[in-house]
């Protein structure tokens, strides 16, 4: 794991991100159980779940930067995955009961690719039934435990792009990116139905989340090795630094009382500064060295500024 830390963090465990290589057969709420328990750490969330049975990267925000949560759910996706073909399941992948089962026979490599690319663009998704997803406040995988299977409408979703891997029938191995809230199993059983012979999701890995890849996470084992905050402070990516890819202006002192008081923002406190380049409507607020003090979201009249989280620090 690598981050990179600014100068004046005020403390990374007052605020900040750890980007977690979860692993099998563990729920993304058992992480956050786990992390929670590390010296320093009071309060922590995930940006995404991840299924128990599959790996790869979970974001974590700790303390004051589960405020940031928000600017993270809804990033980009990268998964390797694998569909098993000639088996459809009830939940999409190979936990559930086996719905049907047809052989897969000899579909061709030229016929596969095809099919699969089809799934590149936009598309409406129908949500598993078997998701976190809540109606009346309860997981939809709850309700239909309980039988009563419930259907939610379906979603716009962008597939950016797919790369098969490895042909070895019945297994196709593949990679794909896409826009957050694609889920790959139902994808895997709507490529397995274009394809004829039904299919599920036997393996995820979770390549990169948002602007988090691999590279920066760290194993849950490892993580808590950690006995002391010095030791925690170690994988913490600092909350400006998390917000990659966000415009970042630096205040002056009058910024930061402004900031402060949460006194309003306009376009003539931003002179010379056009986050519009970079086709961001939202701007980080940081100190000269680097400590995250807002963030802002510019307003429709593109005249003033509007607050999404300040943070004070003691």
């Amino acid at each position: 794991m690598s981050r990179r830390k600014t100068t004046d963090t005020g403390g990374l465990l007052t605020g900040g991100v750890i980007v977690v290589d979860k692993p099998a057969d563990m729920t993304s709420a058992a992480v956050v159980r786990r992390i929670k328990r590390l010296p320093g750490i009071n309060k922590v969330g995930h940006a995404g779940t991840l299924d128990p049975f599959a790996t790869g990267v979970l974001v974590c925000p700790i303390n004051k930067g589960t405020r940031l949560s928000q600017f993270f759910l809804h990033g980009r996706k990268k998964y390797a995955a694998t569909l098993k073909l000639g088996t459809a399941t009830d939940t999409q992948d190979h936990t559930g009961n086996v719905v049907f089962e047809k052989p897969v026979g000899s579909i061709s490599e030229s016929v596969i690719h095809d099919v699969f690319s089809r799934f590149i663009g936009d598309h409406m998704q129908f949500p598993p039934a078997y998701s976190a997803l809540k109606y009346n406040g309860v997981p939809l995988y709850r309700h239909a435990r309980n039988g009563n299977i419930i259907q939610k409408p379906a979603r716009a979703i962008h597939i950016s792009n797919i790369e098969i891997r490895e042909i070895c029938l019945p297994d196709i191995d593949f990679e794909v990116e896409c826009s957050g809230g694609t889920y790959i199993r139902t994808l895997c059983a709507d490529i397995g139905e274009r394809l004829g012979c039904g299919g599920h999701l036997r393996k995820l890995d979770r390549m990169a989340s948002s602007c988090f890849s691999r590279d920066e996470a760290v194993s849950l084992s490892e993580l808590e090795k950690a006995k002391s905050a010095d030791q925690v402070e170690r994988y913490v990516l600092s909350m400006a630094d998390a917000l990659k890819g966000m415009p970042s202006y630096e205040a002056d002192e009058g910024m930061e009382k402004k900031v402060a008081h949460g006194r309003p923002l306009t376009a003539d406190d931003f002179s010379g500064f056009d986050n519009r380049q970079e086709k961001q409507p939202y701007i980080k607020i940081t100190t000269p060295g680097g400590r995250l003090i807002a963030v802002l979201v510019e307003s429709e009249n593109k005249m003033d500024y509007k607050y999404c989280c300040v943070f004070h620090y003691n």
